[in-house]
């Protein structure tokens, strides 16, 4: 697949038009286990954009095309036996995925079959966060499919989330870096694959949830428990600033536009979709736009940005005590074309 090219860059100035003459197309998957079983808990899409992933609480694993929103033209991916945690396209392998499963499993799934490889987990990572795993990808040598899981790195407190950093190691520097959010309010950046800690942040009053890189490499960002969202320099490790929504909560996502001067953040709890979907830039710190979410009581359970559009994909939890559906995937922008 070719990727899309990419948009003219878009100005702040400019964001609040141009979103709000978009539509947002919704991708609605009829089926349902009961309140809440099917609330999207994660959104991944492939480096090309054509793709995009959503795993869900009933266990449901699907592909959907963006161009084409009825769930007849997805594709539902089956072997895990409980909620899917995380989603995530190989960054080099348009249709390659990794799936991360409350039943203690990562499954690798390639051209809609699974492969072979099933590698699991001692317990399950959202029951015991209390350590690092990591998996030994296998090389990009043409039919390689051996996965080795590395030795775990147990840890004196919870550890809620990891990032890569996306620099390809060298031969005079071998090791990348990966950053750890822990249950203590502090990030960790950790050479990979020793796990030896390089520095750490102290970047929140409560427990750090969430983190991303941003594309350009610029700014680290860290979602909370104490509703902010921390933007930290790369090149000091300083914060430069941080970002409240009105809507409050705990930061349990956050999803950089390509250009990475935008920055959205998810909130699952009841009610933080009430007032809708701050979108935020990056550099100034202003709120520049509220996206309308159904539902007041509704929370963002998952946002991604897309990798080469201003397409934002975004799903909603139930809308209340006794409601049995969830909002589903939406994605601004994408039933227009344009961005």
């Amino acid at each position: 697949m070719a990727p899309a090219p990419r948009r003219e860059l878009l100005h702040k100035d400019h964001f609040a038009f141009v979103f709000g003459s978009v539509k947002t197309q919704n991708y609605l998957d009829p089926v349902s286990k009961g309140p809440g079983s099917h609330t999207i808990r994660t959104l991944a899409w492939n480096p090309t954009g054509q793709l995009i992933a959503t795993g869900s609480a009933d266990r449901t694993l699907r592909i959907w095309n963006p161009d084409r929103p009825h769930v007849r033209y997805s594709t539902e991916l089956r072997g895990h036996t409980a909620g899917i945690e995380k989603a995530l396209f190989n960054p080099v392998r348009d249709a390659e995925l990794a799936s991360c499963s409350a039943d203690g499993t990562v499954r690798f799934w390639d051209d809609d079959t699974l492969i072979p490889v099933s590698v699991q987990f001692p317990s399950s990572p959202t029951t015991h966060p209390d350590g690092v795993n990591a998996l030994n990808l296998p090389s990009s040598t043409p039919g390689a499919t051996t996965y080795t899981a590395l030795d775990p790195h147990p840890q004196t407190v919870q550890t809620n989330a990891t990032t890569f950093s996306w620099c390809m190691p060298t031969p005079e520097r071998p090791e990348q870096h990966v950053f750890v959010t822990t249950g203590e309010g502090k990030v960790k950046i950790m050479s990979y694959p020793s796990f030896d800690i390089m520095h750490t942040l102290n970047a929140h009053t409560s427990a750090c949830l969430s983190i991303a890189l941003a594309p350009t490499g610029r700014y680290l960002a860290v979602g909370g428990s104490d509703a902010l969202i921390s933007l930290w320099d790369t090149t000091d490790w300083i914060c430069r600033r941080t970002l409240s929504s009105e809507n409050g909560g705990a930061i349990r996502g956050v999803s950089w536009s390509f250009d990475g001067r935008f920055i959205v953040g998810a909130c699952d709890e009841i009610g933080c979709g009430g007032n809708g979907l701050e979108i935020f830039h990056a550099e100034s710190g202003d709120s520049i736009y509220t996206i309308p979410t159904a539902g007041v009581n509704a929370g963002v359970s998952a946002v991604a940005w897309h990798p080469s559009r201003y397409w934002l994909a975004y799903s909603t939890t139930t809308d209340g005590p006794g409601s049995s559906s969830a909002g589903g995937l939406k994605i601004v922008g994408a039933a227009g074309g344009g961005l």
